[in-house]
């Protein structure tokens, strides 16, 4: 366990969140008002049982078994075979990072009091977390109308079945509960649908991978800055008026963010640029980040309104079960098929900028970059590679969930597949941060051949400063591939902290 415990039930949670449990290990503690809502919404299961009344996961089957009545002495044994009855993943298993997060994200959903799980059983996802018991889960199996087949191997676990990784070993899941000082968690009526009925892979995996986007596109802003320093670039799609003239999503903010880093050099300080009107690569910068960050902002508003509200089915309201379609996720889908895409928009004028710089015609240095004449390569064949990560980027932005199968029978004849869009969404996220990396040995290396360090921004001085730490000035022909990589991951090591 890393650090003091984080506190679940008492304030929003958010992506950090998220990712401090998932990534930093961060333990966890149910709140002592997450505990009672918990209970009050038990007490309503318990009554329905009471009652005999006919609840959907309850004393019903589920899907297109909901007409199927379930007898008395057959409602704890049901929620068992509900896990195993649903744990059909197939593929490779889902990272380890991404496990932790679903298992948060269940916790958060069953800390909002409108599930009726036994406390027992969010008690119990906390304490795996906490002792780094982690669930095997095959990557494949949901569609998004709940993520049943990655939560239905999540439960297994638990259950002391199928398969867990504890300390870095993979052992059959009672072995597992053994190594790590846990027990099988009991289960009762409505448990193990609770377990499942969620879409907390969807909603862990998209808090991810929107903290891995927000690191590209932090990083985008950096690397588009410095190239603005090598380019000589004009400066005035930057100023404040000219964006209030038609201030577009988040394209004002985005201005100012990069007009930030290059106050104190000669671009801010009012010297001219060297054309009067430059590539639309750079001169679109703010437009094009800003719609990114935009469409950022919605998706994030998307996974926190998952992480601090019920998605289940049924839902507990006024005291009452009552059946919903509270669990479509196909806002939230909508949100991350618009961010891939906007994340290739920005993709695509990095490659550009990055190009532009290795051109005589544009740039006045020699081509490629490279100061030991024309005998040489230099930048050129890196192209390749930033074409290639360009190509990947936007080939992510196609939609990919449109037009799925239905499945039980028919009943279940709609689902957003948020499953595909966030797996999209983090592949592009990845290789955006090592093509911005790629931008930025490329405008170091501008910088250095203009020679004109000093002449930097404060923000584009420390930037330049950081590439030199890890990536020399090129001078003879080298593998650069190797110094990208290098670079791309002491961004995501420390990020811009």
């Amino acid at each position: 366990m890393a650090g003091e415990f984080m506190v679940i039930g008492d304030a929003p949670l958010t992506i950090d969140d998220v990712a401090a449990v998932a990534r930093e290990r961060r333990a966890i503690t149910l709140s002592d008002a997450a505990k009672a809502r918990i209970a009050a919404a038990r007490a309503v299961i318990e009554k329905a049982i009471a009652d005999d009344k006919p609840v959907y996961g309850l004393t019903t089957g589920l899907g297109a078994g909901v007409d199927t009545r379930l007898s008395p002495d057959d409602l704890a044994a049901f929620q068992r075979r509900v896990a195993f009855a649903r744990a059909v993943g197939v593929g490779d298993a889902m990272p380890t990072d991404e496990v932790r997060a679903m298992m948060f994200a269940r916790i958060a959903g069953m800390t909002v009091g409108r599930t009726g799980v036994s406390l027992a059983v969010p008690l119990a996802l906390a304490d795996a977390l906490n002792a780094g018991l982690h669930p095997i889960v095959p990557s494949i199996g949901s569609v998004g109308a709940a993520d049943l087949a990655p939560l239905a191997h999540m439960a297994l676990a638990l259950l002391g079945e199928g398969e867990a990784e504890v300390g870095g070993e993979r052992f059959a899941g009672g072995r597992a509960l053994e190594r790590a000082g846990l027990g099988p968690v009991p289960i009762g009526p409505k448990d193990g649908h609770a377990l499942v009925v969620a879409n907390a892979a969807s909603t862990g995996r998209g808090a991810l991978a929107l903290v891995d986007a927000r690191l590209a596109l932090d990083t985008l802003d950096r690397s588009a800055a410095l190239s603005m320093e090598a380019f000589g670039a004009n400066v005035s799609p930057l100023a404040e008026a000219v964006n209030a003239a038609r201030p577009g999503p988040g394209q004002m903010a985005a201005a100012a963010a990069i007009l930030a880093l290059l106050v104190g050099g000669r671009l801010a300080g009012g010297g001219p640029g060297k054309r009067v009107q430059d590539p639309l690569s750079y001169r679109c910068v703010a437009p094009v980040h800003g719609a990114a960050r935009t469409v950022f902002a919605e998706a994030e508003a998307m996974v926190a309104l998952e992480l601090n509200h019920s998605g289940d089915n049924p839902v507990i309201v006024d005291g009452q079960l009552v059946s919903n379609g509270n669990f479509d996720m196909t806002a939230f889908t909508l949100r991350f098929e618009a961010l891939a895409q906007a994340l290739s928009h920005a993709a695509t004028i990095s490659a550009q900028r990055a190009l532009k710089l290795m051109s005589p015609h544009y740039s006045d240095q020699p081509r490629f970059l490279t100061p030991m004449g024309q005998s040489r390569t230099g930048f050129g064949t890196l192209q390749k590679a930033i074409g290639a990560l360009e190509a990947e980027i936007r080939s992510r932005a196609q939609p990919a969930t449109l037009a799925l199968l239905h499945t039980a029978d028919g009943v279940e004849d709609h689902s957003a597949n948020a499953p595909a869009a966030i797996t999209k969404l983090a592949e592009s996220a990845e290789r955006l941060r090592v093509l911005a990396a790629c931008e930025m040995v490329v405008a170091a290396q501008a910088i250095d051949l203009r020679g004109e360090p000093s002449s930097l921004g404060h923000g584009t001085a420390g930037i330049h400063g950081f590439v030199r730490r890890h990536v020399d000035r090129l001078e003879e022909d080298r593998p650069s591939g190797p110094d990208v990589s290098r670079l791309a991951e002491a961004i995501r090591a420390g990020g811009w902290r």
